[in-house]
This record gives structure tokens, C-alpha cells and sequence, in this order.
């Protein structure tokens, strides 16, 4: 009986006991009280957890009463709440520069309050916002340290990042890692993107010779665990138009220039009689033009317990401001990303990415592009003649023979490019036991790519651009590559004080491809629509065809080892040993290491409790990385040059010899310095970075430098050797600041700036004449750029001027300029004698200017009141030169009306020559086409509207957002070309970067166009 009544006793004691485990439902809303999918809710102390699911809501089960519940997202803080009864509403608060956010480093992850390096992170909020076509585009203005350069505003143009400025004259960007793989930014969707991480420095060390130009870690959206199907779709049309006219003479003012140039040169005038001429035709009226743009993106994402996926699609539809469909882009995107829990220890990551897009492109930054004829041609031409036909432009001498009618060469270029590409991932991670994770991944791109370009049979009167006999040149290119990567990470720790991080793997990886070029005469009826290879027939004594193949590899093994005390002492080493196909036998193997270490003041006792300074950390690190990015093959001798000679009295093709070898080549050598510090103030409001860096760059691969006369390679197809023969400095300061505070519920309110300040320096060229020449300058000219000891990568070199003659007796009595050309006359230009000889000439040539910026900074406001949002964001460099070189310096030419200001006479202008057909020095390359290109971009302006949620969920929406924005609103600048922005350099041997020797001369830049949208957000 009493045992009877003791089961009954315990059995009560069960039940109530049980009673006080409970079934917990919640939801979790943002500041502005809309519902946040995605967040992490986990049982403190515990391995239970769930994510809350699209509409913010979460389940838990036989949690007990009491138990406390922790509530993490990026971008906000952790919260922790008690469970005291089934219902829960959680409000989370911002933080988008929380401490404990999880920073990618590459082969692991760090709580940015640990991290030592100079580490940026931009986030998907951001991307959101700007909606970039591309994501390059994102990266202005947003990160210190990081500028953004275009090389045209046409659809589809590659943009330029340079990270901490120029350290070579070969390939200068960063390495992009798309979740664990090399990849192209340029490809992917950015709405694909969750963060861009950007290593700046000697955390960067760990991907060896392929770091030191920088990293950037991007991060694919997932889909989230225990959360419903999430449907979105992000949609924007818009148009475009250019951002930019330049004042061109009208024919009136043409006519009347024209005339007294005559006159000065004793010729008789060419327009006697102006009165009837009026304005005549605006060139840059007629080719550039409103063009629409429209982009649509759907992304389905969700997962189970055990399952995430996220799904997505994306088409881009842009034309081009010039030339309409002429120079069109359209890009489409399909991605697909899966992970599972295949038990509980392994997981299973899949990522995988096709992107097709096809570009049409014209004439660009160069003489004879569209825009230098835009800008050339004189306003008394008409675009069509009196049969409807386009208006010849006249081959005299004073309009020269490159000088063509825009409209006739925009509608006579026919080319058409298409790019299909598969890439992405496929990883495990298998934890092993409590703290150590095994991962394996492999990584891959595919590519193909089709280019057809017609060369019509067409005269425009006697011009270079006349093509006697029609052509189709095809190309067909195949580009692949694989990656391989196993490492292990083990976290310990130690007497609850020593935290220890432990990070070993290898890596492999390969590069493979070929390419086939080949042209076709003749092409049937003279039409683009028969313009293929297949069709004609014509022959040709030249060689009209050629390929190549290619194979690198690499091998890599890399460790890391992390330490830190309490998280206030933090300490970091890393190594990487690379070997390469890419450079001689005795030069395969680098060793790559590098040294990161932190101080977290705030934490120290004798801080005391935090009031105004609620966190401090001091940190530095360095480092030595490598650049790899040159041509294959560089160290061996290549038999790929042209070999046509006459044999029996017949024209043969054969092979001679190519690039001469360089079994000596390696890697270029940066070896990177860092201080920082990461400050918050005001209860967490106020966030500060700064840092001081200095990045020495040795061993510079310098290609095409002479090594000798007498070894051909002044030949069709051979070339002088890949050396590493320089050295380049860039040191500076970055500091950014960011300010956030929440007035009340309704309103939010965020700034932030950032400044980094640049200075760069060539300390060595070891070629023989202690400089490198590069870019080009009017027609025939010196090259006007140089790499040389002492001053600033591509620095301009050429004349320095001291205003206008204004008499014969300024004249007589300066030193004679006639070596320039021609003798001076008042009213011409003034050299500055430099070295004091008594003569103008070559060795006066100096140092007038460079188109590195001195500094560059961005601002960025975002407010939001209650459903409105509104954001800008801006853009500003300081202290970049520009030449200008988009103007024919040919008598009969069009001007621009700086001109109008001309030396008539004495006292009449000091600063622009007077015009004349004679011969004079005023067009030799000096500082009178220099121009200051310094400017001030509102880069973006959007202003949104999110209908009320009790609203949107009866129609079965959970989110409705339209918004209005501007993308490239204004440029603030005295610059007189389009883009004070832009840069494109000669082409190096390696076809696809650009020399930075020869960088900011401006040939007449296809300007970046503002861009007018309206958009909405979708979620279902």
C-alpha cells in the first residue's frame, strides 16, 4: 500500500514537473515594427534552436518556464528574453556595426571585435539601395581605401578597383572569392549577394600570390533554416541619358573662328559670308540619346530542419546612350544554392551560378571613336546630304583623314559579342569532434565566349576609316578553371581564459583554356545578315587566322593559428607556400607569411565602466603577399610571332620567334604595413575606423622591357621580355566614421564618411633608362606618360607653360622655342627654359601632373520616417589630373568654346593662344592640357515608400516597397571633358589589364549616364 502511494506521490511530482516545459511561439520585429525572417533563436545554453521563418515567426518546443532565449541577426544586437508563457514578440534593435557580427576572412570567420586586420564589410542593405547594374559600382565611395574607376560608361564595361592605390603597371586589381572560389564580380546578380568582405591588408596573406593587389570575399544569400517559402521580387525600369554635353562652337561661332585662323595664317577665308549660318547641327545632340533600362529579379529561398535552399533568376536589359541597341547589354542569371544536414556531423553546401550576357559596342576613347567625331566634326556640316544620304566629311587638310560623320560610323558598325558562364561550388564540412571542422570544396568556372565583328565595304570620302574590301572576323574563346580545397579548423579553449584557433590546408588549383580567331573576305551582298566565316569566299595573301592554348597551375598549402586572452590580447600568424607554373624553374615556390595583433583597451580593468568610449581596439599586422597576374608562359621563349617572307617569288606564311624568354621571372613581392583602431563612442552611436598603412611593392612584372637590338623583336609578333625590374610605394591614412541613432519609434536616422589619403611613389626601374614611357598624346607625339624613380606611377611628362606672349619683345627676349616645332609669335603659348640653358626644348620636359588622386571620400545619409525611406549617397576625388585629348588639334576642327577666350591681342587673354593655320609649338604636349580633373559625384538619390503591412497581407503580400531614385545625379567639377571619373590605360601584352602608364588621358570617355528609375519590392 505505501508503495502504491509513493508511485502515486512521484507520479504527481512528474506531471507537474512536465507541466512547466512549454510550447513557445513568437514573433521578431524590427525598430520599425515589420517582421525580421532569418533570425537565429536559440535556447541559451543549449543546442535547440530555430530561425524564425518570412513572416518573423519562430516555434519552440518543451522549453522550460523560465529558460532564457537568445536572439541574434546581423546587423542588429543580440537580445536575450526570458520564456514566461507561450507567446513571445521580440522587437530587435539596430546595429549595423555590431561587435559581434561574424566577419569572413578567408578559410574561416571572426567576430569583428576580434578581428586584427584592415577587414570592410558591405552588406546586402547597401546593395539594396544603390542598385547597381554592377557590383563594382557598389564599392565607390562606401569603403575606405577602395576607388572605383570606370573605363566607359557604355552598358557591360568593366570597372577598375584599385585597393590602396596603383603598386604595379601590370594587373592591379583585386582577387574576387565567391564563397571559397575565385570568381568575377562582373557576372553575378547583386541581388545574389548577402556581404562583400574586403581585406585590405596582411590578412589578406593567407591566398599568398594571388593577395596582393587585395581580396574581396563575397557571400551568396542562403536560404534559413525552419523557415516558410519566401518569394521576392525586385523589379526597376528607368531611362538613361548622358550626364554630360560639351559646349561645342555652333556654326555661327565656328565660321567666324575659322575665318580670323585663316586670316592669321594669310589664307583667304573660307566662310565670307557667315550672317546665314545660325547654330547649325549640335553633333552630340544627335548621338546621344534617351535609353531605357529595365532589371527583374526573383529569388525563392526557405529550408526545413535539415534542408536550406535559395533560388533566383535575374535579367538586365540595358542600352546604350550612344548608339541605342548599337552598344547594348543584356545579362541574364539563374543561380541555385542548397544546403542540407546530411547527418550530425556533416553538412553539405552547393552553390551553383550560370550567367549569360551579350554586348554590342562601338568606337571608344580613342581618335576616331564616336565621340571624338561628335565633338570634331564642324557645325556647318549637316548629318545628311540632299539625297538623304550621310554627309561626307571633306578630306582637306584642315579636317584631316580620321574625321567622320558619327551617325555614318555608328550605323555602319556591326559586332555582336555573347559570354555564357557556369560557376560555383560544392562543400562538405564534417566536424570530427567538439571544436574541430574538417572542409573540403571544390570550386570551377566554365566559360565560352562568341565574338563576330563586320567590317563593311564603305567609303566616307577618303578616310583611314574606308574599308576597300568587306571582312568577318569570328572568335571563339574557351576559358576554364578548378579549385580544390581541404583545410581543418580547430577552436579550443583553455582555462576559460585562452581562446585558440588553429587553421591548416592545401589548395589546388588549375586554369585552362584556348582561343581561335580567324576572318573571312568578301562577305556576301555587303550586309551584317550574311556576315559569317561560313559564306565567304574571298582569299588572302596574309595570314588570316590564329589560336593559342593554355595550361597553369598552382599548389598551395597555407596554416593560420589564432590566439587570444580573454578577447582583449589578440594574436594572429599565417603562412602560405605557393608553387606556380607560371614563372621559371628556379622561381616556382613562395613563401608567404604574415603577423596580425590586437589590443582591446576597453576591456581592461582600469578603463573603468564605459561612458563616453564604449569600445577601443588598437591592431596591426604585417606581411608579405604576391602578385602572380601576368601573362602565361613569361619565363619561356614562345613561337607565336608573324614570319611572312618572299620565297621563289611567293608570298609564305610561317612562325618566328615571339616573346623573348625570361627563365628568371617571379612574383612580385608586397610586403604590407598596418596600424589601426576601431572606436565606438555616445552609447554605441558613433563608430570610428582608422588606420595608417604603407604597401611597398618589389619585383614589379614590368613587360616588354629592351634587352637587346639585335634580337627581332621589333617583329610582327614578338615582343621583349616580362622582367621584374621596379618598385612602387603607396602609403596613407583612411579614416571612416558612421553615426546611427534611433530619435523614436518612426524615425531612424545614419550617416557616414570616409576619407583615405594617398601617396604614391616609384622608388626603382631597373630597365637601363631608369623610366618606362607609355599612353598617347595628339598624333605622332612623344608618349606622354612615364614611370620614373622619384614620382608618381604614369605621372604626365611634358611642358611646363608661363601664359601668353603678348609681343614680339616678350618673344625676342625668351629663349628660342623653336625646337618645338616652329617659332614663338605673340599670341602663342610661353615654355618655361627649366634647366636654364637659353633654349626650349626636350630637356625641358618636367613632371605636370598625374592621375592618381591625392584623396578620395564618400558620404552617405540614410533616413527613414515611419514608411518613407531616403537614402544618398556620394563620391569625391581630389587632386587626380586628366589630359585632355578628345579635341583634333587641326585647323578646321570644331572647339570647344574655351576657345572664344583666344589671344587677339595684347591683353587680351594670358591663358588660351590664338588661333592660326601657320605653324606654331602650342599643340606639343605641356600642362596647357592638364587640367585638374578633381570632382564631387552625387552618386545616388532614392527615396522609398513601404505600404503598411496590415495592408499589403490581405492581397498576400507581406512587404510592398516602391521606390524613386537617381543613380549618377550630378558631378561637381571644373573639369571640361565628360567623366572626370574615368581612366583607361594602354593594353598590356596580357590582352585584358590595362598600364597605368598612359591612365587619365582623355580621348573623349563615353560618359557615365544618369539614370532615372522606379522600382518596387516585392515578398510573398
Amino acid at each position: 500500500m505505501k508503495s502504491k502511494l509513493l508511485l502515486t506521490v512521484l507520479l504527481l511530482f512528474t506531471s507537474f514537473a512536465f507541466s512547466q516545459n512549454l510550447d513557445v511561439s513568437g514573433t521578431v520585429l524590427d525598430a520599425s515594427g515589420l517582421s525580421l525572417p532569418g533570425v537565429n533563436v536559440k535556447v541559451k545554453n543549449s543546442s535547440k534552436s530555430t530561425t524564425t521563418d518570412f513572416d518573423g515567426s519562430f516555434k519552440l518546443t518543451d522549453v522550460p518556464k523560465g529558460t532564457v532565449i537568445v536572439f541574434s541577426y546581423i546587423g542588429y544586437r543580440t537580445q536575450e528574453a526570458a520564456v514566461s508563457g507561450t507567446k513571445m514578440t521580440v522587437k530587435m534593435s539596430d546595429d549595423a556595426k555590431s561587435l559581434d557580427e561574424v566577419v569572413v576572412i578567408g578559410y574561416g570567420t571572426q567576430k569583428k571585435r576580434e578581428v586584427t586586420g584592415a577587414v570592410a564589410v558591405l552588406d546586402s542593405k547597401t546593395l539594396d539601395v544603390l542598385k547597381p547594374a554592377r557590383i563594382e559600382q557598389a564599392l565607390q565611395g562606401t569603403i575606405s581605401g577602395v576607388n572605383v574607376t570606370t573605363q566607359s560608361g557604355a552598358p557591360g564595361a568593366p570597372l577598375d578597383i584599385r585597393i590602396r592605390g596603383i603598386a604595379t603597371n601590370g594587373e592591379n586589381k583585386p582577387t574576387v572569392i565567391i564563397d571559397g572560389y575565385v570568381g568575377d564580380l562582373g557576372v553575378l546578380n547583386p541581388n545574389d549577394i548577402e556581404t562583400i568582405t574586403v581585406l585590405k591588408d596582411a590578412q589578406a596573406a593567407i591566398y599568398g600570390t594571388i593577395g596582393a593587389n587585395g581580396i574581396i570575399l563575397v557571400t551568396t544569400k542562403m536560404g534559413k533554416k525552419n523557415s516558410k517559402t519566401r518569394v521576392s521580387f525586385n523589379s526597376y525600369a528607368g531611362f538613361q541619358q548622358t550626364s554630360r554635353k560639351l559646349p561645342t562652337l555652333n556654326a555661327t561661332e565656328y565660321a567666324l573662328l575659322l575665318n580670323e585662323s585663316y586670316a592669321n595664317g594669310g589664307k583667304p577665308l573660307p566662310y565670307p559670308n557667315v550672317s546665314s549660318l545660325g547654330k547649325g547641327t549640335n553633333w552630340q545632340d544627335e548621338v546621344f540619346e534617351n535609353a531605357p533600362i529595365i532589371n527583374n529579379d526573383l529569388t525563392i529561398s526557405g529550408g526545413s530542419d535539415k534542408i536550406t535552399y535559395s533560388i533566383s533568376g535575374s535579367h538586365l536589359d540595358q542600352e546604350g546612350i550612344v548608339g541605342g541597341d548599337k552598344s547594348g547589354y543584356l545579362r541574364n542569371t539563374a543561380r541555385i544554392a542548397l544546403g542540407a544536414d546530411l547527418s550530425d556531423k556533416i553538412k553539405l553546401k552547393t552553390n551553383v551560378i550560370y550567367t549569360y550576357f551579350t554586348r554590342k559596342t562601338l568606337n571608344e576613347n580613342g581618335l576616331g571613336s564616336v565621340l571624338f567625331n561628335a565633338l570634331n566634326v564642324p557645325a556647318t556640316l549637316s548629318p545628311y546630304d540632299a539625297n538623304g544620304d550621310y554627309t561626307l566629311v571633306p578630306s582637306t587638310t584642315g579636317l584631316g583623314t580620321e574625321i567622320i560623320n558619327p551617325l555614318a560610323q555608328i550605323a555602319n558598325t556591326y559586332n555582336d559579342y555573347n559570354y555564357k558562364k557556369l560557376n560555383g561550388n560544392f562543400g562538405l564540412d564534417y566536424k570530427i569532434f567538439k571544436g574541430f571542422t574538417l572542409s573540403a570544396s571544390i570550386g570551377f568556372n566554365t566559360s565560352n565566349s562568341e565574338s563576330k565583328d563586320f567590317a563593311k565595304q564603305i567609303s566616307y570620302g577618303g578616310k583611314v576609316f574606308d574599308v576597300q574590301r568587306s571582312s568577318v572576323t569570328q572568335r571563339a574563346v574557351n576559358d576554364n578553371d578548378y579549385s580544390f580545397d581541404l583545410f581543418a579548423n580547430y577552436n579550443t579553449k583553455i582555462a576559460e581564459s585562452h581562446n585558440i584557433t588553429g587553421t591548416l590546408g592545401t589548395t589546388i588549383y588549375k586554369q585552362w583554356g584556348n582561343g581561335l580567331t580567324a576572318t573571312g573576305f568578301d562577305v556576301p551582298n555587303n550586309v551584317w545578315e550574311n556576315a559569317d566565316i561560313s559564306l565567304t569566299k574571298g582569299t588572302s595573301e596574309t595570314l588570316t587566322n590564329s589560336a593559342y592554348v593554355y595550361d597553369q597551375r598552382r599548389l598551395s598549402y597555407f596554416g593560420r593559428l589564432q590566439y587570444d586572452y580573454k578577447g582583449k590580447y589578440l594574436l594572429s600568424g599565417m603562412i602560405r607556400r605557393d608553387a606556380s607554373t607560371r614563372f621559371g624553374p628556379g622561381n616556382k615556390v613562395g613563401y608567404f607569411p604574415s603577423f596580425t595583433a590586437g589590443w582591446v583597451v576597453s576591456d581592461e580593468s582600469f578603463f573603468g565602466q564605459p561612458k563616453f568610449v564604449n569600445f577601443l581596439k588598437f591592431r596591426a599586422s604585417y606581411g608579405t603577399l604576391g602578385n602572380d597576374q601576368i601573362p602565361n608562359y613569361g619565363y619561356l621563349g614562345l613561337l607565336n610571332g608573324e614570319a611572312t617572307y618572299v620565297f621563289n617569288g611567293t608570298l609564305v606564311n610561317g612562325t618566328g620567334q615571339g616573346q623573348v624568354p625570361n627563365p628568371d621571372l617571379k612574383w612580385e613581392d608586397a610586403q604590407k604595413f598596418d596600424v589601426g583602431l576601431d572606436l565606438k563612442i555616445l552609447n554605441d552611436k558613433v563608430f570610428i575606423v582608422a588606420d595608417y598603412f604603407i604597401d611597398t611593392r618589389k619585383d614589379l612584372l614590368i613587360p616588354n622591357i629592351p634587352v637587346s637590338g639585335i634580337n627581332g623583336t621589333g617583329a610582327p609578333g614578338a615582343s621583349a621580355p616580362t622582367l621584374n625590374a621596379g618598385t612602387v610605394k603607396n602609403s596613407g591614412f583612411e579614416f571612416a566614421i558612421d553615426y546611427k541613432d534611433k530619435f523614436s519609434d518612426a524615425f531612424t536616422f545614419s550617416v557616414g564618411y570616409n576619407v583615405t589619403f594617398l601617396k604614391n611613389k616609384v622608388t626603382e626601374v631597373n630597365n637601363g633608362t631608369g623610366f618606362i614611357e607609355g599612353g598617347a598624346f595628339g598624333v605622332g607625339q612623344p608618349a606622354p606618360s612615364r614611370m620614373e624613380v622619384g614620382k608618381p606611377m604614369g605621372y604626365f611628362y611634358g611642358y611646363k607653360t608661363d601664359g601668353i606672349f603678348q609681343s614680339q619683345a616678350e618673344v625676342d627676349a625668351h629663349p628660342s622655342q623653336l625646337a618645338l616645332g616652329a617659332n614663338a609669335a605673340p599670341g602663342d603659348i610661353r615654355y618655361v627654359d627649366l634647366n636654364g640653358d637659353g633654349v626650349i626644348d626636350t630637356k625641358d620636359k618636367t613632371n605636370i601632373g598625374d592621375p592618381i588622386p591625392d584623396a578620395t571620400m564618400g558620404f552617405n545619409l540614410q533616413l527613414n520616417y515611419k514608411a518613407l525611406d531616403f537614402a544618398v549617397f556620394t563620391f569625391a576625388s581630389v587632386g587626380n589630373d586628366m589630359v585632355r585629348n578628345y579635341e583634333r588639334t587641326l585647323s578646321d576642327a570644331n572647339r570647344i568654346n574655351y576657345v572664344l577666350d583666344r589671344w587677339t591681342g595684347p591683353g587680351t587673354s594670358n591663358s588660351t593662344p590664338r588661333v592660326t593655320t601657320g605653324a606654331t609649338s602650342n599643340n606639343v604636349f605641356s600642362n596647357y592640357y592638364v587640367e585638374d580633373a578633381s570632382y564631387v559625384r552625387i552618386q545616388n538619390v532614392q527615396l522609398g515608400y513601404t505600404l503598411n503591412p496590415e495592408i499589403s497581407k490581405r492581397a498576400g503580400v507581406s512587404k510592398l516597397r516602391l521606390y524613386a531614385g537617381v543613380n549618377n545625379l550630378y558631378t561637381f567639377t571644373k573639369y571640361k571633358g565628360f567623366d572626370p571619373g574615368a581612366s583607361f590605360g594602354p593594353g598590356n601584352r596580357d590582352n585584358v589589364s590595362q598600364s597605368p602608364i598612359g591612365a587619365g588621358i582623355d580621348y573623349g570617355f563615353y560618359p557615365i549616364p544618369r539614370t532615372y528609375l522606379l522600382g518596387l519590392n516585392l515578398n510573398f
